[in-house]
């Protein structure tokens, strides 16, 4: 039985590496796959998904107000679909994720999902909340942070290389995102004294 399945992590753990190693595993073995990417992400006018470890495979572009169940349809009506893969599924609307669902449950095509949890103010995404109340199966991509603890959270460093503290949930382009453990992204989000003057540690203030 088809299932929604929903991979988060913070930033820097893999994420994009481990969607494409499975796309390749179904196309190993002779299946297809269909690949989605936020529209955010794109090379030439063309959505792309790419990885540190310098893996990148071309991926349909999706945005607000897409309807992704329509689209899925479509295709597979003319090409036999056997898994879907979303990268930056944070960005999804909640409406969109009910959409991948039904490719699961009307389609009978497992759909996998890669995102982030939560922003840099620790603030859920619409896309990873709808996700964590309605997929089938959660499974965690741990990384680590500057001291060793499994990161949960992540802050964004501007183009002056300073915590940034507010801002718009979305930024692509200059800043830079770190991945931390719970103690040390609320001291560098001035919500405790800093205990540590690691990495880019500051004083509150």
């Amino acid at each position: 039985m088809a299932k929604l399945y929903f991979h988060y992590a913070t930033m820097n753990a893999g994420k994009s590496t481990l969607l494409l190693q499975a796309s390749y595993n179904y196309r190993e073995r002779g299946m297809n796959t269909m690949l989605f990417v936020a529209g955010h992400y794109r090379k030439d006018g063309e959505g792309y998904i790419s990885s540190r470890i310098g893996l990148e495979a071309g991926a349909e572009m999706f945005a607000a107000g897409d309807d992704l169940y329509a689209r899925i349809a479509d295709h597979h009506a003319h090409t036999a679909t056997h898994c879907v893969f979303v990268d930056e599924a944070q960005f999804l609307e909640e409406e969109q994720v009910w959409q991948l669902a039904r490719v699961a449950d009307r389609l009978g095509i497992p759909v996998m999902c890669y995102g982030l949890r939560t922003d840099f103010q620790g603030k859920l995404f619409p896309g990873s909340q709808a996700l964590l109340a309605i997929a089938d199966e959660l499974r965690e991509v741990r990384t680590i942070c500057r001291c060793g603890r499994k990161a949960t959270m992540v802050v964004r460093l501007g183009p002056d290389g300073k915590v940034a503290r507010q801002g718009a949930q979305v930024a692509i382009g200059k800043d830079v995102y770190v991945s931390l453990c719970r103690r040390h992204w609320e001291e560098e989000m001035g919500r405790w004294r800093p205990e540590d003057m690691i990495g880019f540690a500051r004083p509150a203030g």
